[in-house]
């Protein structure tokens, strides 16, 4: 029986590795030919060279449409972190009429599809007779961005006991000292979370970006997407490359930011 046991988590966890293999191998692979010296995208490489990163930052219109991404996901992730923060604190605070109703509108665009969600935005703005801007973009950003942040500031926030802020309280503080001296500092941690979320998840969509965006603003997403189209070019790999370690390395160093601010709290 154990034979049989140990047999089989051996072929669960070489299924597993299988599977990341099969998921990060073509991550891996843009990431190598970005440092191609060769034009061509293809094996065996020519040699290492950052050929592609210089001519990627003299690329105008790439320089453009990053600028655009980080200003859209600067701005959503303010927006959806306060909104989040001040919506998390009514929910979980203080006795709201129909809280739960309102908790699940607004965790909602998480469970609608997004294509789905950035149509019928769209359809219902023109509908009001509001045209494609960068407001619209950024407002359906803030949608889509939001339901993660509640959720990461609610957890967060029902594992603090009320009895701290109570104690501020009777010590003579008002709800506004104690919420920035007491609630704050203590759901510091999840707030930098869920803003780290959302500038990850603006700085990288696509679908709502393509419905959204007005004629003359392109998003690194879209630039990719609309580089693609003439032809596969090797500033796309570095292009990529440049995303993934910005991708990947704000969540990591946020995760440990927040670690330690959780140990500092904690101590």
């Amino acid at each position: 029986m154990r034979s049989a046991s140990g047999l089989g988590w051996h072929l669960i966890r070489g299924w597993a590795l299988l599977v990341y293999v099969f998921m990060f191998l073509p991550v891996a692979v843009v990431v190598l030919l970005s440092f191609n010296a060769s034009q061509f995208g293809s094996f065996p490489m020519t040699g290492l060279s950052f050929r592609w990163f210089v001519e990627l930052a003299e690329n105008e219109a790439i320089l453009r449409a990053f600028e655009t991404s980080i200003v859209l996901g600067l701005l959503t992730s303010i927006i959806s972190t306060t909104l989040g923060v001040l919506a998390s604190l009514a929910l979980v605070r203080y006795r709201v009429p129909g809280a739960n109703a309102i908790s699940t509108l607004l965790i909602a665009p998480i469970l609608v599809p997004e294509v789905v969600l950035a149509v019928a935005l769209l359809l219902f703005l023109n509908f009001l007779g509001i045209h494609k801007s960068f407001a619209l973009l950024l407002f359906g950003h803030v949608i889509f961005t939001l339901p993660f942040v509640i959720l990461v500031v609610q957890a967060r926030l029902v594992g603090i006991k009320r009895e701290v802020e109570e104690a501020a309280l009777s010590l003579g503080a008002n709800p506004v000292q104690t919420f920035f001296q007491i609630t704050l500092p203590l759901m510091l941690p999840a707030v930098l979370a869920g803003a780290l979320f959302a500038f990850t998840i603006s700085f990288d969509d696509i679908t709502g970006t393509l419905f959204w965006k007005p004629g003359g603003v392109e998003t690194i997403p879209t630039q990719i997407f609309a580089m693609l189209r003439n032809s596969i070019s090797p500033e796309i790999n570095a292009l990529g490359t440049v995303m993934i370690v910005m991708t990947v390395g704000l969540p990591l160093l946020g995760v440990a930011v927040a670690r330690r601010l959780a140990q500092r709290s904690g101590g």
